[in-house]
């Protein structure tokens, strides 16, 4: 009888168990993303925009989201459209993830993200499957536009964290959660965008009274 592969993705298994289940996996140079695609089952978009965003977290930070924000668009894109499985670029599915990075990726969702797993379980799937998947989608490729700006990463990588997770967990609650940080971040910094604007008018509306006056 053949046993089963461990490492790979089932559907009673925590994203957590995933994550670490692949840096168990991964040999001395790692694994490639492509390697990492093929371990993951239907899951696969949700875990592959969770390990993305995860490093997003850490606040400040400059250069990390703007180079990971192109692939998460193109897997929330596909999301959008109703693809199944994640099609990425052969240069991008050849490029080798280290053992090191998959490791600490490990040990940070081992040890810091163990209330997610906890706290998410299947509930209202009709907010985590279907065409709420794809809605899912649009919040995701929302807060990924405003993640590349610089200094503003921590907020929208917890919306992505959470719709991550409650796809990869089918808890619906954690994907509105999510989308909501998301739409609210977005207004907040449109609204700040438009004060400064406002604002920037109304200082050059009032020097051109002065100086005209």
């Amino acid at each position: 009888m053949t046993q089963p592969d461990l490492y790979r993705d089932t559907a009673d298994q925590g994203f957590i168990g995933l994550i670490a289940g692949l840096a168990d996996r991964a040999g001395p140079d790692g694994l490639t993303i492509g390697e990492i695609v093929d371990r993951l089952d239907e899951r696969s978009f949700g875990v592959l925009i969770l390990i993305l965003a995860v490093p997003c977290l850490v606040p400040a930070l400059y250069g990390v989201p703007q180079i990971v924000g192109i692939p998460i668009l193109l897997l929330a894109g596909q999301m959008l459209v109703g693809r199944e499985e994640p099609w990425l670029p052969r240069a991008i599915l050849a490029r080798r993830v280290s053992k090191a990075w998959l490791d600490r990726m490990a040990d940070f969702a081992v040890k810091r993200m163990g209330w997610f797993e906890r706290l998410s379980r299947p509930r209202l799937k009709v907010f985590a499957e279907g065409w709420a998947e794809r809605a899912a989608a649009a919040f995701m490729i929302l807060a990924t536009l405003t993640i590349v700006l610089p200094m503003t990463n921590t907020v929208p990588s917890v919306a992505l964290t959470l719709m991550a997770v409650g796809l990869i967990q089918r808890d619906g609650l954690f994907v509105a959660g999510g989308a909501a940080v998301a739409v609210g971040w977005a207004g907040a910094i449109l609204t700040v965008a438009l004060a400064f604007w406002l604002g920037a008018g109304w200082a050059v509306a009032l020097t051109q009274r002065f100086v005209g006056g």
